[in-house]
């Protein structure tokens, strides 16, 4: 048989021997990375592949450490732990609620905009999911909502994190697909291609990511129109009225002001990513100070959640590595070129075929887990393709954003699960998170029809 067609087909194997190992609960690194020397070694019994090429992992792990963009990933961490452990959360939660109490749906609408304001200050997923479903599930529940509509409120809000900046998933996305971009061009002849930075994602994601909050304010809106019971109003007693104003401006203007810090600096051009993170670190540290919540203890658990989250991820790169060595140099990467440069349809139809594939991957896979499996595999196609990669970039973490979500192993359901009553049944939670899986659906349909809505302020801001 063709050695060609043998790596190939082991390459294909090897993929699916990946999610399959996944699936028995293998720990996600060490089965990318054991998959992969299993599969190298049958490829060297068929001289389909050569043991010489592990000597390119090196390299690679130095550059992952000595890669002054990827040190902003730990520094988002810290600050949106910091973040939460400093209650500003359960106190722009509380104030929202106030503010929106008297109209129905209020708290739903309370709970998006946090979920917002939090995603655009923290970007930390786990952190904002379980800080909103113990303060606010209790009380949507004694309001008399719907037990789906809240848990799904509060499950797609708190994963805004992944899509709206700063995200930790854009800052890996934008890394891989500079390098890929210029390997492309470089490629095509283009020995000067237009550079694709971490801060071209942060302002290309920004319209979408205002685009999932307000179509999930209009489901709300929606719910409350057609089934008033199921999001009743919370009228605020009129004690408390007076005084609301004032609790408004105490909760929001923090976190604003730290929004502006970090956003404003990186999309103004004034900082890198790595540098606007650094300033986001010290400024949830002093909000946490101003607070009076930042102690020697409080510091202590911040930082070891830091190392201990910031650690899962990069052992998950590291075992990918492995895994994308083996699978490009067995001819895997030929097998998908091939492919997707073959659909009927050009360029659309192949980012089509690469996002159905990630979606259902999504109810298995993390975030982390898939882009880094599939990005290094399909990305140099599409982009070679002309697609553009600021917008493919978006429209991936549009579309990861769902993993979260998705059962069996949506981490948000998870999360949601471990702080919601013990009488609520887990059904609820999965039944409650369907239509906004939906949403994401439409989003990401009207990003392929308009994709302006991703382009437009990367261009702007790039003159």
């Amino acid at each position: 048989m063709d050695p060609v067609l043998i790596g190939e087909i082991l390459a294909a194997l090897m993929f699916f021997g990946v999610i399959g190992f996944l699936l028995l609960g293998f720990p996600v690194a060490f089965t990318l990375a054991g998959v992969s020397l299993l599969f190298g070694a049958v490829g060297m019994s068929f001289g389909v592949f050569d043991p010489s090429n592990f000597g390119s992992l090196p390299n690679r792990y130095i550059g992952f450490m000595t890669n002054e963009v990827l040190v902003a990933v730990p520094l988002f961490i810290f600050m949106g732990v910091m973040l939460e452990r400093s209650q500003i959360a359960e106190q722009l939660l509380m104030t929202m609620g106030k503010l929106f109490g008297n109209l129905r749906g209020g708290l739903g609408f309370s709970v998006i905009l946090v979920g917002a304001m939090l995603a655009a200050s923290t970007g930390v997923v786990g952190a904002t999911v379980v800080t909103m479903g113990l303060i606010s599930l209790p009380a949507m529940l004694r309001a008399g909502y719907d037990p789906k509509l809240a848990t799904g409120v509060i499950c797609a809000s708190g994963t805004l994190g992944q899509i709206v900046p700063p995200s930790t998933v854009l800052i890996f996305m934008g890394d891989m697909l500079s390098g890929i971009n210029s390997q492309v061009q470089m490629a095509k002849g283009n020995f000067a291609p237009v550079p694709v930075s971490v801060g071209d994602l942060f302002a290309g994601a920004l319209l979408p990511g205002m685009l999932l909050v307000g179509l999930y304010l209009a489901w709300v809106l929606f719910k409350a129109v057609t089934d008033p019971a199921s999001c009743p109003a919370t009228p605020v007693p009129a004690a408390e009225r007076g005084q609301l104003g004032r609790e408004v401006l105490v909760a929001l203007v923090p976190p604003m002001l730290l929004i502006l810090a970090v956003l404003g600096s990186i999309l103004g051009g004034i900082a890198t990513p790595t540098e606007a993170a650094s300033v986001g670190a010290v400024g949830a540290m002093i909000l946490a100070a101003i607070r009076w919540r930042l102690s020697f203890g409080v510091l202590k658990s911040t930082i070891v959640s830091t190392a201990t989250i910031t650690s899962m991820v990069f052992v998950i790169l590291l075992g990918a590595s492995v895994f994308s060595v083996v699978f490009r140099m067995m001819g895997g990467d030929n097998l998908v070129h091939e492919f997707l440069q073959n659909l009927p349809g050009g360029k659309l139809a192949a980012v089509a075929i690469v996002m159905l594939i990630m979606f259902f991957l999504g109810f298995i896979l993390d975030t982390f887990e898939i882009i880094f499996i599939v990005i290094p595999i399909t990305a140099p196609v599409l982009l070679a393709l002309d697609v553009d990669p600021v917008w493919l970039g978006v429209i991936v973490g549009v579309n990861l954003q769902t993993s979260f979500l998705t059962p069996p192993f949506g981490f948000a359901l998870f999360y949601l699960r471990g702080v919601a009553p013990s009488d609520m049944p887990t059904s609820a939670i999965y039944k409650g998170v369907f239509p906004f899986v939906a949403l994401q659906l439409v989003a990401i349909a009207l990003l392929f029809a308009f994709p302006e809505i991703v382009t437009w302020l990367p261009r702007l801001i790039a003159g």
